[in-house]
């Protein structure tokens, strides 16, 4: 896989990337820099707890999951947060796929928004993902596009006239186009339920998402063959709840929802990492 914009945007490969992410103090690297993959046993020497890997979405980053993130460290978890490329679904997946071979005992798979959709292309195949837990995200089946799915939807935010369109090199020579959400209709389309100040500091560094995260088909859903959990957000203007609950049902998924807008990781944290702690208790 070519991965040279990734780089230039920010990614890490492997253990580099973990150590990067670790620096910024977004994981617990227990054993993690010493011997990759380690696995952390429970106190009573038994089976070992699952990893959490919490995988953002467009015009997020790693650190909305921050408060996720400190929960679950909390309740004695290790959690790694990678940084998603962005790029759509023929480069993202495989990017994961990577950073997940490192990793040693059970997984659980966290996504958010498009982070749902690489999930869902990322652990199939995979026996060491336990459960896969979507916050407001994509979920598609095979053949499905992100896109697809809204336009069957209606009411998200995500239309022409509040993106703004940036050209970008692709690593095959051809030009690509970045979508942000204009800054003047950021907190409305994504955050509605977070702060003024909050929201435009997330407007400001926003990480933006090639169009091709909306058009490329997704691969074999792994939420075919192991058990999910999904979060919908009531309030949400980027995928409508309506989409979040069809693509909920139709996974069987545990299902939650709550009165929040899109970016529930940031706004409501404590539901969020509750949701994915039953998830790991599922496990037991």
């Amino acid at each position: 896989m070519t991965i040279t914009r990734a780089i230039t945007r920010g990614g890490r490969r492997l253990a580099a990337l973990a150590a990067a992410v670790a620096a910024a103090g977004l994981i617990v690297p227990i054993g993690y820099l010493a011997s990759a993959g380690a696995a952390v046993r429970s106190p009573a020497g038994g089976e070992p707890k699952p990893s959490i890997v919490l995988v953002h979405g467009a015009w997020a980053d790693s650190s909305s999951w921050n408060a996720v993130a400190s929960r679950l460290q909390h309740d004695g978890y290790t959690v790694y947060v990678p940084p998603n490329p962005l790029l759509g679904l023929r480069y993202d997946p495989a990017f994961l796929r990577d950073f997940l071979s490192t990793l040693s005992g059970p997984v659980i798979l966290v996504g958010h928004s498009y982070g749902g959709a690489v999930i869902t292309n990322a652990a199939t195949g995979n026996t060491n993902v336990k459960a896969l837990v979507y916050i407001a995200a994509f979920a598609p089946a095979r053949g499905e596009t992100s896109g697809g799915i809204l336009a069957k939807f209606p009411g998200s935010m995500l239309t022409p006239q509040n993106l703004i369109l940036r050209p970008f090199p692709q690593p095959d020579g051809s030009t690509g186009e970045d979508a942000y959400i204009n800054p003047s209709v950021f907190r409305e389309a994504f955050c509605a339920d977070c702060s003024a100040r909050t929201a435009a500091v997330m407007a400001a560094t926003q990480r933006p998402a090639a169009l091709a995260t909306l058009s490329e088909p997704s691969g074999v859903p792994a939420w075919k063959t192991i058990p999910s959990w999904y979060l919908v957000a009531s309030q949400d203007h980027a995928i409508p709840p309506a989409a979040e609950r069809f693509m909920a049902d139709r996974m069987h998924a545990h299902t939650v929802q709550i009165n929040s807008s899109h970016a529930a990781m940031v706004s409501h944290p404590g539901p969020v990492a509750d949701l994915i702690l039953s998830a790991a208790q599922a496990l037991r």
